[in-house]
């Protein structure tokens, strides 16, 4: 149904998102050092749903609009590609931060923990990014069925997000007391997540593929 090339497209675009400092990211690592990883792991449920909601919406409305408007399909990949630049200089330019320089949050409810990670996913631009304009890319119209490519490949995504943020939900507090006096390690995780992120931005630029007629 969905290519290998596709799944480690997507598989790449989603590690690099969310290595990139953001509200997410931000927020969890925050939560688990404030509050700890039970914390840490309740606020990464609510984001799990945010996404949900996310894919469900983009797959259903994008895939039919994408065949039947194929420059649409081109405008969305180039702001795509824009957003991915952006997202590359926000973490490379001099003062940008690592995902471990967070704030401290105050103690919150289970309720409270998971409503906030919802929400928080929820405005994050990160995230309709990623299923407004960047998943879509590596649907192939001529393979069918592009609800279902859709769907797998959001699901791509959405296990490599819960998976790293989970991995950061657990170690944030050790690796942040890690860190804290190793500057030059932070610099290489920002330089390393920038350059991956501006090299899928060229990719994405230049592809030449044109979105064809579903079977």
């Amino acid at each position: 149904m969905i290519s290998l090339g596709s799944a480690l497209g997507v598989a790449a675009v989603s590690l690099g998102m969310v290595l990139t400092p953001g509200p997410n990211m931000m927020y969890l690592v925050s939560r688990s050092i404030s509050q700890g990883r039970r914390a840490g792991l309740l606020s990464l449920g609510g984001v799990a749903v945010g996404f949900v909601v996310y894919l469900a919406a983009a797959t259903f409305g994008l895939s039919a609009l994408f065949t039947a408007v194929p420059e649409i399909y081109h405008a969305v990949r180039l702001a795509g590609a824009a957003y991915l630049l952006w997202l590359a200089w926000k973490v490379l330019r001099p003062g940008g931060v690592s995902i471990f320089e967070p704030v401290r949050l105050p103690p919150d409810s289970p309720r409270k923990l998971f409503a906030m990670g919802l929400f928080t996913n929820l405005l994050n631009p990160k995230a309709a990014l990623m299923y407004g304009s960047l998943i879509p890319q590596f649907l192939d119209p001529s393979a069918g069925h592009l609800v279902m490519q859709g769907f797998l490949l959001g699901g791509v995504q959405i296990t490599i997000s819960m998976l790293v943020n989970a991995t950061l939900v657990l170690l944030a507090g050790s690796v942040a007391v890690f860190l804290a006096g190793r500057p030059g390690w932070l610099r290489a995780q920002r330089w390393i997540t920038g350059t991956l992120l501006g090299a899928i931005a060229v990719r994405l630029a230049t592809d030449r593929t044109r979105p064809g007629v579903a079977t």
